[in-house]
């Protein structure tokens, strides 16, 4: 009885150090509104995509998409001028995370307004990169990149460290899903297959390369994140459960690594180990 309450309470304090990291302060108010607030949804209770997003693989999925991101001079450049993540990484976060909770399990009014924020920001962002190529932050082409990144990514972290990977079946709905999001923040021509996604992102590689930005970028997020020492090592876990996620192609840019026998077995299974534990500790998503 003793042990069983003393894991409750790690658990409830680990789960809740964990969400305050993810989602702010405000997580708690931000959780109730999203998922307690009556009114349609832009996705069934069930659906794919709610499955991906609902997931503790959604950690190393967050982290693989920030450095597949990063590798697009033009997106890595309005990121790095406009949007804070060094001054603010964690605020940065909540803000993503609560976005990817709206429009996933909220309301579709609070989706529709939780787009409409997004889409009022990125009209303001623009400039000009360290080589003079011109960007903006609403330009269709650069805002599928980001889509067409963090699904990739997302799904390739759910089939390896999900706790239930989809089917080819599922695959595709997901895919499908995340297009609705895509479009709505202004992509155009968004792929709807998985083979379509894995397409896409091939289409754009000769524009993909590792800047001194997108390096940077990857150092501090890898190699000196914002965390106190005790919490280094379990985020380096999944950091480096990330870096084993990240096609071949795109390491050498950003000087990543590449170890298949290490990736294959310690980081696999410490991969497993830190989604498992991450499960443990939070609850599933509502609703």
């Amino acid at each position: 009885m003793v042990t069983a309450t003393v894991s409750r309470e790690l658990r409830d304090r680990l789960g809740e150090a964990l969400f305050t990291r993810v989602a702010g302060p405000e997580g708690p108010q931000a959780r109730d509104r999203i998922h307690l607030t009556p009114g349609p949804r832009w996705f069934d209770e069930g659906s794919a995509i709610r499955r991906v997003h609902g997931d503790a693989s959604m950690f190393v999925g967050g982290l693989r998409a920030l450095l597949l991101q990063s590798l697009h001079p033009q997106a890595m450049a309005a990121v790095a001028a406009h949007s804070g993540y060094r001054g603010d990484p964690w605020g940065r976060l909540a803000r993503t995370s609560t976005f990817l909770a709206t429009t996933t399990f909220g309301t579709a009014d609070d989706a529709a307004q939780a787009v409409a924020v997004v889409r009022a920001v990125h009209d303001r962002i623009r400039g000009v990169t360290a080589e003079g190529l011109p960007y903006a932050a609403s330009d269709p082409h650069l805002v599928r990149w980001v889509h067409v990144a963090e699904a990739h990514s997302f799904l390739a972290a759910h089939q390896r460290y999900g706790a239930e990977p989809l089917d080819a079946a599922g695959c595709d709905e997901y895919v499908e899903q995340t297009a609705v999001v895509g479009r709505a923040l202004g992509a155009a021509e968004l792929p709807t297959t998985l083979a379509g996604l894995v397409e896409q992102l091939r289409d754009y590689r000769p524009e993909l390369r590792g800047t001194p930005e997108a390096r940077d970028a990857a150092r501090f997020m890898l190699v000196d994140p914002p965390l106190p020492w005790p919490a280094r090592p379990p985020y380096g876990v999944l950091a480096a459960a990330a870096v084993a996620l990240m096609p071949r192609w795109a390491r050498q840019p950003l000087r990543l690594p590449y170890l298949p026998r290490a990736e294959a077995t310690i980081v696999r299974a410490g991969g497993h180990l830190a989604t498992r534990t991450i499960r443990w500790a939070l609850p599933p998503a509502r609703g």
